[in-house]
């Protein structure tokens, strides 16, 4: 576990040593902010749902470009191989980067906490669809997350990476979208197999437990495919 912890701060500290990631979080608040203000001064609503509708639209966007070189990069610039030949297993690296990229959205997520404190000040705050939202918002950016790793280990390239996660991320997002054009017997697997509706479950104010294991089975099974890949790297 100490391993683990070592390269994932090792890879926090890739992240807030370059700008980037100060650019990125900026864009992130940006969008959300205009969105969440729009809301309360023009259509005169003091509600947080309009954040958490937007959110996953941004995440298609905001977590290929953070993931996108996890691997490709170190894999391009010849680093992964040393990484690799240290007293380190496959699966902690993996967890390491995984672990980073979740607590640099949580920490992009955590600033928009000063929008619900707003409409708390101004009126009724929904604990419990806050509450979920937020649990939503964490569970649904890790698995996408572990999405977007998986894809920068298949290529050295991060915008072939970029490409792929948003690619797999978007489909993730559609599955329970295209229902209506598929056989009713697969209607409800594709229903099941779609981010965006337990992410729309957990708004309700309610934390399924179905919900949860879902993004924790995603988040684990993309783990395991990242794990897969790198296995067929080349010696």
């Amino acid at each position: 576990m100490r391993e683990t912890w070592t390269l994932t701060k090792r890879e926090l500290h890739s992240y807030f040593d370059s700008p980037a990631a100060y650019v990125v979080m900026s864009v992130f608040l940006l969008f959300t902010g205009w969105f969440f203000g729009t809301t309360l001064f023009l259509e005169n609503s003091a509600s947080l749902r309009s954040l958490f509708d937007l959110v996953p639209f941004i995440f298609l966007f905001f977590i290929p470009a953070i993931t996108m070189g996890t691997f490709a990069e170190e894999r391009r610039s010849g680093t992964l191989e040393l990484l690799l030949t240290m007293p380190v297993k496959d699966w902690q690296v993996i967890v390491g980067k995984l672990l980073a990229v979740i607590l640099f959205l949580m920490a992009s997520v955590s600033l928009t906490v000063i929008y619900a404190l707003t409409i708390a000040s101004i009126g009724d705050l929904d604990a419990g669809a806050t509450i979920g939202g937020y649990v939503g918002l964490i569970l649904l950016g890790s698995a996408c997350a572990s999405v977007g790793i998986f894809a920068s280990s298949l290529t050295r390239n991060q915008i072939v990476s970029f490409i792929l996660g948003f690619a797999i991320i978007f489909a993730l997002f559609l599955l329970d979208k295209v229902t209506a054009f598929v056989p009713s017997s697969l209607a409800g697997i594709l229903q099941y197999m779609g981010t965006d509706f337990h992410y729309r479950n957990l708004l309700r104010g309610v934390i399924d437990s179905r919900d949860v294991l879902y993004y924790i089975s995603l988040t684990i099974f993309a783990c395991v495919l990242t794990s897969y890949s790198m296995s067929r790297r080349p010696e």
